[in-house]
């Protein structure tokens, strides 16, 4: 039997870990695939996607909008905000009119929270007064006066509060205000050139995956807490369940709309290429 080697990318964030725990310890059959993971911060990811030197990653959907030509989305996958996501949080509150002149810290300009930010605003990126780091240093900018305010993604969602700053807007809670949907941050992108076929086979496989951690969650959530950066672990179970669901299985009629919603209102304000096109796997 001839293998193939994958290299598969995610996050070092508990959600993900929960998602590929089955293939990752070999849960699952992974068929005529050897994946070689790969397990770097969202932007390391998005900027491998750019150059295509990865096969299959989770990705910013803001992101997918500049691989499309070179990758499909998987149907399965799809982080989502219900109601919830990326948070503005501060030393101190900031209403709407008052964020839009702060320097903000944001943890990618490819992110998904990036576009979503843009989006809040109404102005792009160049506009607005931001200092791109990591993820994960985002609560020492603001703490240390860097930045005034803090866009976070991750577990950082529900720990700021730990870290002793305010709450100065959900964009999840305003996104789904706005449009009655929710709020869709990433998914799971595959490369074109592997053919439709193994693009659909690798698709089933992550779909497996995700399938035998919702049905074997305890022992898949004790694999993801190592990923959890010294978080609570009743909140990296928060965390999880709250971005790995039934709508991960498959993004159905209403993710795909707000997925088409989300790079629509990036096209209208100019950073979406106007001629950029969402293609799934078949």
């Amino acid at each position: 039997m001839n293998l193939m080697e994958i290299s598969l990318g995610h996050s070092p964030d508990a959600d993900d870990a929960f998602m590929f725990y089955a293939i990752s310890k070999k849960k699952i059959s992974t068929h005529n695939y050897v994946f070689k993971e790969l397990i770097v911060d969202i932007e390391t990811l998005n900027n491998l996607a750019f150059s295509e030197k990865i096969d299959l990653t989770a990705l910013s959907i803001y992101a997918y909008c500049k691989v499309a030509k070179n990758y499909l989305l998987m149907s399965c996958g799809a982080s989502m905000g219900e109601g919830y996501g990326p948070r503005l949080i501060a030393k101190q509150y900031f209403d709407k009119k008052e964020m839009v002149d702060k320097k903000i810290a944001v943890p990618g300009l490819n992110t998904s929270a990036c576009l979503a930010l843009s989006l809040y605003f109404g102005k792009r990126p160049t506009e607005l007064n931001l200092l791109v780091c990591p993820f994960d240093k985002i609560f020492d900018m603001v703490k240390s006066g860097s930045a005034d305010v803090g866009l976070i993604i991750h577990e950082g969602q529900l720990s700021y509060v730990l870290e002793g700053l305010v709450l100065c807007e959900d964009l999840g809670k305003w996104w789904r205000q706005s449009t009655g949907l929710p709020l869709p941050l990433g998914g799971n992108a595959v490369r074109r050139s592997l053919g439709m076929e193994r693009c659909r086979e690798l698709q089933s496989i992550v779909k497996e995956s995700i399938r035998w951690a919702l049905e074997n969650r305890d022992e898949a959530i004790s694999y993801a807490r190592k990923f959890s950066r010294g978080s609570q672990a009743s909140m990296i179970d928060e965390f999880v369940g709250m971005y790995v669901n039934e709508r991960t299985l498959d993004y159905g009629q209403e993710g795909k709309a707000a997925v088409s919603e989300f790079i629509e209102r990036g096209k209208s304000l100019g950073v979406v290429d106007q001629n950029m096109k969402i293609e799934f796997v078949e």
